[in-house]
C-alpha cells in the first residue's frame, strides 16, 4: 500500500527495521542514553530554551492533549479554545470532563482564525488558550503570530497541539511564546503510532509541579522526575522510542528541521499543481504544508477513498461526520516522493477515465 494519510504515515526502511527487532529491556544505562538524546533533539527541533523539558508518553496524541490540560490547568483557570474541527472539539470535550472553565471560538469548517475574530475576546479575562495549530480534520493552519500576540498581550498560558504540523511548518517554542507543545510519533516523525511528546517551557514545568495530581498514568510530574534519569515512570513503547531516536538522528544528519520542512512543502506544492485539472477545490482557506483537504464536486469523497484503497492499493485520508461525502485529504508528511504523487495522480486520471470522477 502507498500511504498518503496524515497518520500513521509512510515509514522509511531504517525505522521499519527497528520495529522488527527484539524489544530490549529498558531499565538500562543504554536506554537512558537514548531517551536523553531524544529529549535533547526534541528541544533542539522545537527551538526550545535549555530550561525547557520534553516528555514522552505512551499514548496517542489525545493522551498528550489530556495530559496537558490536567497537569497545567485547574478549575480556577478560564480557557479560550479555538474550535474549528474535530480536534478543536476534542479540547472542549477534555475540558468538560475535567471541569475546566472555558469559552470556545467556533469557526466554520475550513475557515482561518482572523484578528477580527480574536478582537471580540480581548476585553474578557482568560488565563490560557488551547489551540490545534493545524486543524487536521479540515487542513486549516492557524496563524501562530496572531495567536502569540493575543496571548502575550493578555499574559495567557499557551498550549499548542502541533501534532500534525511539527516538522511541516516553522514552529518555535521560544519565539512563538508556546508553553506546551504537543506532537505524536505517527505524523511527520514517521514512526508507528503509540508515543506522544510534550515540550514544556520553564514556566510550564513550574506550573506542572504546582498543579495538584489528577491522574497516575498521565502525571507529568512523575514523567519529568523520571526523565531526569532518562527513564519513564511505567513501561513505555520501547521499540517506538528507539524508532523515534533513529528518525530524529536521520533528520539532523539530513540537514535538520529546515530541510525537512522544505521537503514537505515541496511535496505539497507539487501535488497541488498536479491536482488542478480535477474537479476538486481546496477546502481550507489557510492550508498547511502537512495536508491538502479537497472538496469534491458531484462525487462521493468517501467513494474516492474506497476505490483508491481497494482497487489501486493507495490510502488517502477520509473524513467523517458531515464532511464524509464531500471532503478527502492527501497528506505530505512521511517517507514520500514526487514519484509517489505521480502514482496517485495517475490513479485519479484512471478513475476519471472510468467515469468514477466527473469533470
Amino acid at each position: 500500500m502507498l500511504n498518503f494519510t496524515v497518520g500513521p504515515v509512510q515509514i522509511g526502511e531504517s525505522v521499519l527495521n527497528i520495529g522488527s527487532e527484539q524489544v530490549p529491556y529498558f531499565r538500562t544505562p543504554e536506554f537512558s542514553a537514548v531517551m536523553r538524546e531524544n529529549e535533547n533533539l526534541m528541544l533542539e527541533f522545537t527551538d526550545a530554551l535549555k530550561t525547557s523539558r520534553a516528555v514522552f508518553l505512551t499514548g496517542s496524541g489525545t493522551a498528550a492533549m489530556e495530559a496537558a490540560v490536567i497537569n497545567a490547568l485547574t478549575e480556577k483557570d478560564k480557557v479560550l479554545i479555538i474550535n474549528g474541527g474535530s480536534f478543536g472539539q476534542r479540547f472542549t470535550d477534555i475540558c468538560k470532563i475535567h471541569n475546566i472553565p472555558f469559552d470556545e471560538i467556533k469557526l466554520p469548517y475550513g475557515s482561518a482564525l482572523t484578528k477580527e475574530i480574536l478582537s471580540e475576546y480581548e476585553s474578557a479575562y482568560y488565563s490560557a488558550m488551547l489551540i490545534n495549530l493545524h486543524e487536521t480534520s479540515t487542513g486549516v493552519l492557524y496563524d501562530i503570530n496572531l495567536v502569540k500576540d493575543f496571548c502575550a498581550k493578555k499574559d495567557m498560558f499557551l498550549i499548542v497541539d502541533a501534532i500534525s504540523c511539527f516538522l511541516a511548518e516553522d514552529i518555535s517554542v521560544s519565539r512563538d511564546g508556546i508553553d506546551v507543545l504537543l506532537t505524536g510519533s505517527q505524523k511527520a516523525l514517521a514512526c508507528p503510532p503509540g508515543v506522544s511528546v510534550l515540550v514544556l517551557s520553564e514556566k510550564a514545568v513550574k506550573r506542572v509541579f504546582e498543579t495538584p495530581q489528577k491522574c497516575m498514568y498521565l502525571d507529568l510530574k512523575s514523567a519529568l522526575i523520571n526523565g531526569e534519569r532518562g527513564q519513564t515512570p511505567f513501561t513505555p513503547a520501547v521499540s517506538i522510542l528507539l524508532q523515534i531516536n533513529q528518525r530524529l538522528k536521520e533528520i539532523k544528519a539530513n540537514g535538520g528541521v529546515k530541510t525537512e520542512i522544505e521537503k514537505v512543502k515541496s511535496l505539497a506544492e507539487y501535488f497541488r499543481e498536479k491536482i488542478k485539472p480535477f474537479p476538486f477545490k481546496n477546502f481550507s482557506n489557510a492550508p498547511s504544508n502537512a495536508v491538502t483537504a479537497l472538496k469534491t464536486d458531484g462525487v462521493s469523497a468517501h467513494g474516492i477513498f474506497t476505490v483508491l484503497k481497494d482497487e489501486y492499493g493507495i490510502w488517502v485520508c477520509p473524513n467523517g461526520g458531515e464532511l464524509k461525502e464531500t471532503v478527502f485529504r492527501v497528506g505530505h508528511i512521511g517517507n514520500l516522493t514526487f514519484n509517489d504523487y505521480d502514482t496517485l495522480i495517475n490513479a485519479l486520471y484512471d478513475m476519471k477515465k472510468r467515469g468514477l470522477i466527473n469533470g
